[in-house]
């Protein structure tokens, strides 16, 4: 199987050019093409392209065609720039509003401090605990509807999974097997074309091009399904929807007009639903990959669960499967982040006015051997609490930080630990052999395809 560093160190080997001399934080990275700038070998070669930025320095600068992007490469800078309330979201903003509307994802400033307080409650403890038990439910549901020695489409049964979880626990409702599809099938194909709508020179955008209409027609399909979404649920229970319709805005003490909460609903749907889904199928594939780790995953529910699905009482005693979720995160996250000066900033020795676009790779940082050791290998171990501890601030980002830190974070982290510790209480996921599988790198990473074989490690069924 082609992992993502193997296909990193093949793409490593497309770049050809060597790094300029000259001042540290001022340089240009060569290769910038009349009109496109770099954007094509941006998008050429994603990963490798990323990870060797920092060979030119702590701030680098690429061309999205003719507009410059100033790239941090260091762990400090990073965080400086999630956390320094002078950097707002970027470029993808613009780039983006057509899909996401006036979303956590695509809102800066006070309006999304408001927005943000607005929604917060609906990520608390008390909901949080009942979550959990939708999780626990629909985990012990799927395990127990694969048979032994059949093939699982293993990416696929983790999207519609979380599909599911989004559906029952923040809108209350079950999402058929028609509404499913629609958001697998085009969730990726709005995030792929949304990445490279936001890379690319803004003419592009008004060009009659199939990436154009395919674009305009997965945005189409999302904010359809979010209406019978939000048409379908009656409005009046403890979960998300209810508590967007009920919410105040804490300055103003007004409700959330209707457009408001569709554009707040797709963001959750399409994030809480794709990330996590992702991750799910990651863990597994590396638990197929990394035998030892899968037998010291396997030992730990066995002993803490003995035969029934996780529940989040059993999290704090599932320290190895936490670790092994934290080492997905790390292996697999966003690979680029971006962001704009709302007022003129030093970035390390460079100046900058205000309005000037500013992005790293989380990607990068978290393979980056300044602040991982031996950040190719899988090991679950280096997320101890004494060698975590030595990883710096903005070496692992999975959920972002500062104003625009992830809301969902800490049930997307709940929800991968539930459903990867119930699911191996049950089952041994192995490789079809003769289908490889290779990273799809869009903005998230995605498996090409991810074929496995259940292998029963427990006969009994679960209620």
């Amino acid at each position: 199987m082609l992992t993502v560093n193997a296909r990193l160190e093949e793409e490593r080997r497309a770049m050809t050019a060597s790094p300029k001399t000259g001042d540290a934080g001022k340089r240009e990275v060569p290769g910038r093409l009349p009109v496109l700038g770099h954007t094509a070998a941006l998008l050429r070669q994603r990963l490798a392209f990323t990870a060797r930025l920092s060979e030119y320095g702590p701030v680098v600068r690429v061309y999205l065609g003719g507009l410059p992007l100033h790239v941090v490469t260091t762990a400090e800078l990073a965080d400086r720039v999630l956390v320094d309330e002078v950097f707002e979201k970027g470029i993808f903003v613009d780039k983006l509003r057509r899909a996401f509307g006036d979303g956590l994802v695509s809102t800066n400033g006070d309006f999304h401090r408001r927005q943000r307080r607005m929604i917060q409650p609906a990520f608390h403890r008390r909901f949080l605990v009942r979550y959990s038990e939708t999780m626990t439910h629909l985990a012990g549901e799927l395990a127990n509807s694969w048979r032994d020695g059949l093939p699982v489409h293993v990416d696929r049964a983790m999207q519609d999974l979380a599909i599911s979880v989004v559906g029952r626990t923040l809108f209350s409702t079950d999402f058929d097997a028609r509404i499913s599809a629609e958001v697998r099938e085009h969730t990726p194909t709005l995030i792929r074309l949304g990445v490279v709508r936001a890379l690319s020179p803004a003419v592009l955008e008004r060009l009659p091009i199939r990436a154009n209409r395919r674009f305009d027609e997965a945005v189409s399909h999302v904010h359809r399904v979010v209406d019978e979404v939000i048409g379908s649920s009656r409005g009046d229970r403890d979960d998300l929807l209810s508590v967007l319709l009920s919410a105040r805005d804490g300055d103003t003490d007004e409700p959330m007009g209707a457009q408001q909460v569709r554009d707040h609903v797709v963001t959750l749907l399409t994030a809480g639903s794709e990330t996590t889904g992702l991750a799910l199928s990651w863990l597994f594939h590396e638990l197929a990959r990394h035998p030892e780790v899968a037998e010291r995953l396997h030992a730990e529910v066995d002993r803490v669960l003995d035969g029934r699905p996780a529940t989040i009482d059993d999290l704090r005693s599932l320290p190895y499967t936490r670790r092994v979720v934290d080492e997905v995160l790390r292996v697999y996250p966003l690979w680029l982040m971006l962001r704009r000066t709302a007022g003129a900033v030093r970035l390390g020795d460079v100046e900058l006015p205000a309005g000037a676009e500013v992005g790293f790779s989380p990607h990068a940082l978290h393979h980056d051997p300044r602040y991982h050791d031996r950040p190719g290998e899988f090991d679950p171990d280096r997320w101890l609490p004494e060698r975590a501890a030595t990883v710096p601030k903005g070496a692992y980002v999975p959920f972002a930080g500062g104003l625009h830190h992830c809301p969902g974070h800490a049930f997307a982290q709940m929800e991968i630990a539930l459903v990867a510790a119930t699911i191996a209480a049950r089952w041994r996921l192995v490789p079809v052999p003769g289908k490889p599988v290779r990273p799809k790198v869009i903005g998230l990473l995605y498996p090409n395809r991810l074929p496995m074989t259940a292998q029963s490690r427990s006969r009994s069924r679960w209620r």
